[in-house]
């Protein structure tokens, strides 16, 4: 895969997945454009890829308002004049039994995790349209890790409409060549994901509707998000690709 010459917005870039799927980018010669609400991480991602002999500009911007989404994406194309690549990794995740939940973190998770999404989905998939071409990857994580934890209910939330989000956002999309999935890291064995969601039933439903793909696929998310933003998945759209990384299994 060679992506020279494009450029790419990784929304929390400065850690876990979204600086492991930034650093791939930019070794392949992708122009990227990284994204965090503050420096302290950034700064590291940033250098990770310059050291590397990559291209990276840092963005420091709260996705979870249009108005500052709008000015970063002015500001890429100021910058690179197009945005071939979107990733939405920006999330945040409070712990808090859901009958003691302060509001402000129920509606902070939504206004990050979900209403960020669209947020850069909308603005930089009005770039994607006049291009004639774009890929979009959600990163809709459900992570092993904390599978045992039972105080996610505003994260669970979030991932869930973010999954809605990329099917309805592939179907209205795929008029103007853009396409969009998601990728799942660390849900793919059915009793974690029931696990997590704390609901047998539903479990089942949600992992029934969850499409795999036929192909032999990566077992590590950049290697995922490359894969799909890559010519090889031109036909690849509107899926929520379940998988277990390699890692997961040591």
């Amino acid at each position: 895969m060679n992506f020279a010459g494009k450029v790419v917005l990784v929304t929390g870039a400065g850690r876990g997945i979204g600086r492991e799927v930034a650093v791939s980018f930019g070794a392949l010669g992708c122009h990227v454009a990284a994204n965090d609400i503050t420096p302290i991480n950034l700064d590291q991602t940033i250098q990770q890829i310059i050291s590397a002999g990559g291209m990276a500009e840092d963005f420091v911007t709260d996705i979870s308002k249009k108005m500052p989404v709008q000015s970063m994406v002015a500001q890429i194309l100021d910058r690179w004049e197009h945005i071939d690549f979107l990733v939405n990794h920006a999330a945040v995740e409070p712990h808090a039994p859901l009958l003691e939940m302060d509001a402000w973190d129920w509606q902070r998770t939504l206004d990050v995790n979900l209403s960020g999404a669209f947020y850069t989905t909308q603005v930089v998939g009005r770039v994607m349209r006049e291009q004639g071409r774009g890929v979009i990857i959600n990163i809709a994580s459900l992570r092993e890790r904390t599978r045992n934890s039972k105080e996610r209910a505003a994260y669970v939330a979030s991932i869930m409409g973010l999954i809605g989000l990329t099917r309805e956002s592939a179907r209205e999309l795929a008029a103007y060549n853009i396409r969009v999935n998601a990728i799942c890291p660390w849900s793919t064995i059915p009793e974690r994901a029931i696990d997590l969601i704390g609901d047998e039933a539903m479990g089942s439903r949600w992992l029934e509707d969850i499409s795999q793909e036929a192909l032999e696929l990566p077992r590590d998310a950049p290697g995922m998000v490359m894969l799909l933003c890559s010519d090889a998945a031109s036909e690849i759209t509107g899926k929520v690709i379940n998988f277990e990384p390699a890692q997961a299994n040591q």
